[in-house]
């Protein structure tokens, strides 16, 4: 995979937002694997669990997701917030998890 390339790949959170030890499932990466051991920026449409979606940016220096403010199925508003990524982990699924950590001032 190209780190240049524009593609957005899907990424399937496990909760309703973002918190430290949440987790999101990047999907159809063509190398999980290698891209666990060695991320890269990467486009992302974020999926929540309640319908709600957004767009989002993930950097590797530092690892970080910049995730722009929307609004949860609910309709509960959510910030725009910078959080730091704790893990990559490749998955036996052929996905990559990702690991929130904290909020991040970057």
């Amino acid at each position: 995979m190209d780190p240049n390339d524009a593609t957005t790949f899907l990424a399937i959170c496990s909760h309703t937002h973002l918190f430290p030890g949440a987790r999101c499932h990047l999907q159809d990466l063509p190398d999980p694997t290698a891209f666990a051991t060695a991320p890269h920026r990467l486009d992302l449409y974020l999926r929540f669990p309640d319908g709600a979606a957004t767009d989002a940016e993930l950097h590797t220096e530092p690892p970080v997701l910049n995730v722009p403010a929307y609004t949860t199925g609910a309709g509960t508003a959510i910030a725009a917030h910078t959080w730091t990524v704790r893990e990559f982990t490749a998955t036996a699924s052929g996905e990559v998890e990702l690991t929130i950590g904290a909020k991040s001032s970057a």
